[in-house]
């Protein structure tokens, strides 16, 4: 498994074929901004998804996005597509 720095991003092969996701959930980083630019706030995501998720979740996921931009961005133009 390869963890970023706060480990709050967790990449693991077997995981959603590898992509960046909040810890121990299957909740992709891509997937959150995707919310996000739809208008959703930080408060209606901390009760949208099944598995729970914190305020430091979200803040770590938008720090991994400002720092892999491209890397998410092509993760949610090849979702998008499918």
């Amino acid at each position: 498994m390869v963890t970023t720095a706060e480990a709050l991003i967790q990449k693991s092969p077997n995981l959603m074929g590898g992509e960046a996701c909040i810890r121990r959930t299957r909740i992709a980083v891509w997937n959150i901004v995707v919310v996000w630019r739809l208008g959703f706030s930080d408060h209606e995501l901390l009760t949208h998804f099944v598995s729970p998720i914190t305020r430091e979740d979200l803040a770590a996921a938008r720090n991994y996005y400002a720092l892999n931009k491209e890397e998410i961005d092509v993760a949610i133009s090849e979702n998008e597509e499918a």
